[in-house]
């Protein structure tokens, strides 16, 4: 080796350690900054709770109250273990901000309006939990059973706000729930990796209905324009809090961290030790030791729960697999005068067991079907009309060019649409008749049965799929409207072409003809002649 490929291996080496020198001082100064802010939020908790603890001492001194210095001795150490992590006391101040002040002003609305206000606070309180778990434990398997199980108050929350604005659609506050089931998911963002962002897209996806109540209260009730200011202002508070304490996700404990459902469990039994009197924790120091944990948890929205395979499922079957050459001793050896392949007359005389055919699958009784509420509603530039059966009177909307008409799940009904609208669809109804003046796209059949469509101005096509016996009545400005028909069966169409604009019915083709020629695959109305 020469000597300059000497030097020039040890100034590799060198300039290796340096780095790794460097690393380590850069790690060594991140924990000291870590542990003197750790250790001076301890201090400062402690010498709060410390005087506390003295005051209560000197309160209870008094001559005949020795069991009162007793317990007020008994808690000054716990209050050295308890002292909460700065993320957790930044979470507290978060929540005195904001959900404080939007509960208060939730209630002067309406009762409706402050319960789920209060499920949205005990969501936030539930998550606060959570977090305590984070600052104590190492980064689990999201998959795993602890981990679903520490979330199950916050889904029950979330799912409550659910059911309260699905149970009150007819309400006069409809918007103000749909605005906090519509946020309430925001919660969600301890499973993201990014969740400054995916705060701000549940922020947007909430201010649709926040412009709602904007838009339906800001004349006749101030106090709701506030209950929107204070409700986004949750949205904000929240990405600030991200920002600061868990900007990429939340913050696990990996370095000196608990297993995750260790530190659960630890919380859960400091939890219960706090809801008890003085005189139960004693009692139940010397008594049986805890019941087991709980079962698990139901699935919640962060995350689907596997099914467990069934015992001698796959392990039953690879088992088998693995006996090698001893699979086949069970097998019965069949003589030749048994083997139908070589005794015609066995195959003719085989009949093949009913038993193993199996039984159809039932179907489902209509009266168990559920059956959602009927709404006529416009979201945004969209009408909704669902659920109608059996209505005799007809069902009018009047629409503008830039919303569109949906119709969908009902039966035995009458829709007249009036004005220009921009789109209109029907899918899965019977028996249903609709009346339209005019639109700018088109109409869009899909899966209906016994269905008639009256076009009484201009409309540019029709698209029918999936669809039976239906009628269609076009005007003489729709005359060259396009119809586009798929897997569809009785379609007529009537056009104003007979003596004094009498409508005349054409039917149209169902069957076609396909052949091969010049190269070319062709298909044409297939047409009975005589």
């Amino acid at each position: 080796m020469t000597e300059s490929s000497s030097f020039a291996i040890q100034g590799y080496n060198m300039s290796r350690l340096l780095k790794r020198l460097e690393d380590a001082t850069a790690r060594l100064e991140d924990v000291t900054l870590f542990q003197e802010g750790y250790v001076q939020t301890k201090i400062n908790a402690l010498h709060d709770e410390g005087n506390s603890g003295k005051d209560a001492v000197k309160a209870n001194s008094a001559p005949g109250n020795a069991d009162a210095v007793e317990i007020a001795k008994q808690s000054e150490p716990q209050t050295a273990v308890e002292a909460e992590h700065a993320s957790i006391v930044a979470f507290d101040r978060f929540t005195d901000e904001h959900l404080k002040p939007l509960l208060q002003t939730s209630e002067k609305i309406d009762p409706l309006v402050k319960q789920a206000i209060e499920h949205f606070g005990k969501a936030f309180e539930a998550q606060k939990q959570f977090l305590r778990v984070v600052m104590a434990s190492k980064k689990p398997d999201y998959s795993s059973e602890a981990f679903g199980k520490s979330l199950q108050p916050l889904n029950e929350q979330m799912l409550a706000i659910g059911d309260l604005k699905d149970q009150n659609r007819q309400s006069k506050y409809f918007a103000h729930l749909n605005a906090v089931a519509e946020g309430a998911p925001l919660l969600s963002w301890i499973g993201v990796e990014t969740p400054a962002s995916m705060i701000g897209d549940f922020k947007d996806a909430a201010q649709f209905w926040t412009n709602r109540v904007l838009k339906d209260f800001k004349d006749s009730d101030p106090t709701s324009v506030e209950w929107v200011k204070q409700f986004l202002g949750v949205f904000d508070g929240l990405r600030a809090y991200v920002k600061e304490h868990h900007m990429t996700g939340p913050s696990w404990n990996n370095a000196t961290g608990l297993e995750f459902s260790e530190a659960l469990d630890k919380l859960n039994a400091s939890k219960s030790t706090s809801s008890e009197g003085p005189a139960q924790r004693s009692a139940a120091s010397a008594a049986a030791p805890p019941p087991p944990p709980p079962p698990a948890p139901p699935a919640s929205v962060f995350q689907a729960q596997e099914t467990p395979a069934p015992k001698g499922g796959f392990d039953a079957v690879f088992s088998e697999l693995n006996q090698g050459e001893d699979i086949t001793k069970s097998l019965k050896k069949v003589d030749k005068s048994q083997q139908t392949h070589k005794n015609p007359e066995l195959r003719g005389s085989s009949v093949t067991p009913a038993s193993r055919t199996p039984p159809p699958k039932p179907k489902k009784p209509t009266t168990l079907k559920t059956k959602k509420p009927a709404r006529k509603e416009l979201v945004g530039n969209k009408w909704f009309i669902e659920g109608f059966e059996n209505v005799q009177e007809p069902i009018i909307i009047e629409v503008n060019r830039d919303e569109s008409v949906y119709i969908g799940n009902c039966s035995s009904i009458f829709v007249q649409i009036k004005g220009k609208v921009n789109a209109i669809s029907m899918s899965d109804t019977e028996r249903c008749n609709v009346m339209v003046e005019s639109s700018i796209s088109g109409f869009d059949i899909i899966k209906c049965v016994k269905f008639a469509v009256q076009v009484e101005q201009t409309l540019p096509q029709i698209s029918i799929d999936k669809s039976e016996d239906g009628i269609i009545y076009l005007s003489k400005d729709s005359l060259n409207a396009e119809i586009f028909t798929s897997c569809c069966t009785s379609l007529n169409v009537n056009l104003p072409i007979g003596e004094d604009d009498d409508f005349v019915e054409f039917p149209v083709p169902e069957q076609l003809k396909h052949t091969f020629a010049s190269g070319k695959w062709g298909s044409s109305v297939f047409e009975h002649a005589g």
